[in-house]
């Protein structure tokens, strides 16, 4: 048979099977991809308590061994909270959420069979430096994912702590008279008072600076630094 007669759009279709098709990318894996129906239906849960723009960042999920009276308990740490989910037996589940703002303290203990994490939350206003603690805790998580909620939880406590320190920090200037650590030297915002009121303000600011030293908001150069500025302006 001669095939020189084949049309030009027989060519073109055979040449165009003979290339290769390119791929079509994968879609990126969606939140708890693998997991059995029971864990991605309380992700989606936790995901229906997100505000608009909130993210998981990580979750862990409760080893089945430690859940032999209730289901697995899950936690996760978005990007503006952690939020803890306990699941009840015969259906339902009660959510624990601490801002990250409110986080004081976080703890993980890594054995054998799972992990727990402990964490130590603040029940007073907004960068508040007084006020009650609650502590709450998960047994028996999943190792390696309850190590990436802890990172997260530790991250965002640390950036908290430093702006509650500033804010402490400011707050004890205030009832010591003004005690600033600036590159003016320490000054006083009771400079119009009495001579006699003068001549205590150097107790007071000794013992506040003591007091920042002993609760950790500076450090011993720097309590070492004030106290030099206040036995020099005697």
């Amino acid at each position: 048979m001669d095939h020189s007669d084949a049309s030009p759009d027989a060519a073109t279709a055979r040449a165009s099977t003979s290339r290769s098709v390119p791929m079509t990318p994968s879609p990126p894996a969606t939140l708890g991809a693998g997991e059995d129906a029971s864990i991605q239906g309380a992700l989606r849960q936790i995901s229906a308590l997100l505000v608009p723009g909130e993210t998981i960042d990580a979750y862990a999920v409760q080893r089945r061994v430690f859940a032999l009276t209730h289901r697995r308990s899950l936690v996760a740490a978005t990007s503006g909270r952690f939020i803890g989910m306990t699941r009840h037996l015969l259906g339902g589940f009660e959510p624990r959420t601490i801002r990250w703002q409110d986080l004081k303290d976080i703890h993980l203990q890594v054995g054998t069979f799972g992990a727990d994490l402990m964490l130590l939350a603040l029940t007073s206003p907004d960068l508040a430096v007084t006020g009650g603690t609650q502590s709450v805790s998960y047994m028996g998580l999943r190792k390696v994912e309850a190590e990436a909620v802890y990172r997260l939880c530790q991250a965002n406590e640390q950036a908290w702590r430093e702006k509650r320190r500033i804010r402490e920090l400011e707050e004890m200037r205030a009832k010591s008279g003004g005690i600033q650590l600036g590159a003016g030297g320490m000054t006083s915002g009771t400079s119009a008072s009495s001579s006699a009121d003068d001549g205590s303000d150097p107790v007071r600011k000794l013992e506040r600076a003591k007091e920042m030293l002993t609760k950790g908001l500076i450090s011993d150069s720097e309590y070492e630094s004030l106290k030099a500025r206040i036995v020099s302006s005697l």
